[in-house]
């Protein structure tokens, strides 16, 4: 099993850095399909890495592709300019050498001016985008907050969502079987009550060879 930590560092096989901001869930199979890493600096450039290309270690995961590669990967996220000068439609703003989600494109460093601009996500069709942070609801409240993933890296079959859970002065990180995930719509919700959650051993995601399996 491979531990999938949302905020670990991401390092290309030729040394380019990025950091896994989200894990792509395809919820009829139960599988992660692709990691969303943004480049070190580079805000709404995050590309989807397939799950085949990733080696995840306790502190952060290497990625089988080069720079070049990676930016060629599909985007996991699109600035548009809605109204930019010279421009009859919404254009989306991106580097020379990146790849693109169809739209129309420019390099946001040749527009004089540049009043309105979002970005958004892209997820592939039927998939879902959880991140770090994501709430994780018990049958009767909130328990906690999505920190990590556990993932047969041969299939990307999810045994696990790792949860941090508690108060702020006693929170812990627990590994919920994935089979009690109901829902992945609004944060991932459960099978579980709070209390079944709680009574869950602890586990070291910093250290998982020491921690529960």
């Amino acid at each position: 099993m491979i531990t999938l930590v949302i905020g670990n560092k991401a390092l290309c096989s030729d040394g380019y850095r990025g950091e896994v901001r989200a894990v792509v869930i395809d919820p009829a199979a139960r599988t992660v399909t692709h990691i969303v890493v943004e480049p070190k600096g580079r805000r709404g450039l995050a590309r989807l890495v397939p799950l085949d290309l990733v080696d995840a270690e306790s502190d952060q995961v290497r990625l089988r592709c080069t720079e070049a590669e990676f930016m060629d990967l599909g985007p996991a996220e699109e600035t548009l300019a809605e109204f930019a000068l010279g421009q009859p439609v919404p254009v989306q703003l991106l580097p020379p050498g990146w790849r693109g989600t169809g739209e129309p494109r420019t390099d946001g460093g040749s527009i004089l001016r540049i009043d309105e601009k979002e970005t958004i996500d892209v997820v592939p069709e039927g998939e879902v985008e959880e991140h770090g942070g994501d709430h994780v609801h018990a049958t009767d409240g909130d328990t906690g907050q999505v920190r990590a993933f556990r993932v047969d890296p041969n299939t990307g079959e999810l045994t696990h969502v790792l949860v941090r859970e508690g108060h702020a002065w006693g929170r812990r990180d627990v590994a919920i079987p994935f089979d009690t995930v109901t829902g992945l719509d609004d944060g991932i919700r459960l099978s579980l009550t709070r209390a079944q959650v709680r009574d869950l051993p602890p586990v070291d995601i910093e250290h998982p060879a020491e921690g529960n399996r």
